[in-house]
């Protein structure tokens, strides 16, 4: 039999319908399927037949912990590989996302924002990321680190505890966007969600032309609060109507982003279904809580169908909601580890 062939970057970040999505999807899985040894092993222990899979539905998720215990990699292992790494506390494994191909990274973050956002040249970019900048090998700083330098304003930078001079700055670039001439343009506050917490704490703020953004959760620094509460005292504290999410992770070169009330969207590439908790190779109806799969064709050269430890539900639409984390570890059903 043939070796299945590689769909290009070109066709994943050409996708312009669900029924292209589908199409590459299966094109994807069964080339990894070939291609990536930890896969092909997961997939044969579980008694399936790439080419009897006819649906995205039919495709097997690899439990997110693999990137823990093995190198996940489709495709040829390149010595000058970008090695993306999870945070974890001392003595934790952490995930290891190994990207041979970063321009796939890159074109997915650049072309993922442009369609939520627009020209990263109409914004001023604070990034308030502590956690993520105090330590090596972090996906999200190097996303960040690049729209910044692409967003070409002199007030785009990363701040680490400097908070007063971030509220300075902020004010500022707010008088700077009520002149006529700079109509359109906006300021993206994007900040580790405890931070943005201490960030108010210090002065509260009526901001007008600033996106607030929230990533990367509590760290272990505040107590953990339900979205409602976190993002009424946010709006409170910015003076802002929504806040603005992002949800990626170490092992997804996507992102899913939300303007508001913590439902996010995909890009064109990108898709989750909702697994059954119970029963992990089975699908629940929209509307329903269950465990978060994601699609991400972006990942090509890696795993694209990733079992995460997250819990939320979809809806008729295609956005989703996040609720929350398994309360284990391990995910029910996906201890079926490559021996």
């Amino acid at each position: 039999m043939p070796q299945p062939l590689k769909p290009t970057s070109s066709d994943i970040f050409s996708i312009n319908s669900p029924t292209r999505f589908q199409e590459l999807a299966l094109a994807v899985f069964r080339w990894q399927a070939d291609a990536n040894p930890v896969y092909k092993k997961y997939i044969a222990s579980l008694g399936i037949e790439p080419a009897a899979v006819e649906s995205p539905e039919g495709i097997p998720f690899m439990p997110v912990e693999f990137f823990k215990n093995f190198e996940i990699v489709s495709g040829a292992r390149k010595p000058d590989a970008t090695i993306f790494t999870s945070s974890g506390t001392t003595g934790m494994t952490t995930s290891r996302h190994i990207v041979t191909d970063i321009s796939l990274y890159e074109d997915s973050f650049r072309k993922g924002f442009e369609l939520f956002y627009g020209n990263i040249e109409d914004y001023a970019i604070f990034a308030l990321l502590p956690s993520y900048l105090e330590r090596e090998g972090s996906s999200l700083i190097y996303m960040v680190n690049d729209l910044l330098k692409r967003s070409n304003n002199e007030y785009s930078r990363f701040y680490l505890h400097e908070h007063k001079e971030l509220l300075s700055a902020l004010r500022l670039r707010e008088s700077i966007l009520k002149r006529p001439e700079n109509s359109g343009k906006k300021n993206l506050l994007l900040g580790v969600t405890y931070a943005l917490l201490d960030l108010i704490e210090i002065e509260t703020l009526q901001l007008e032309n600033t996106i607030i953004m929230e990533t990367g959760g509590m760290k272990g620094k505040r107590r953990e609060m339900v979205r409602e509460e976190l993002h009424e005292a946010l709006c409170k504290g910015f003076g802002v109507d929504a806040i603005h999410s992002e949800y990626g992770m170490t092992e997804l070169l996507s992102q899913g982003y939300s303007k508001g009330n913590g439902i996010f969207d995909c890009p064109p590439w990108m898709q989750v279904l909702i697994r059954d908790t119970n029963d992990p190779f089975s699908f629940l109806p929209n509307g329903r809580t269950g465990g978060i799969n994601v699609i991400d064709l972006a990942n090509l050269n890696s795993c694209s169908f990733i079992a995460t430890q997250d819990l939320g539900k979809k809806y008729s639409d295609n956005s989703f909601e996040v609720l929350g984390r398994f309360d284990n570890s391990d995910i029910r059903g996906c201890n079926l580890l490559v021996q």
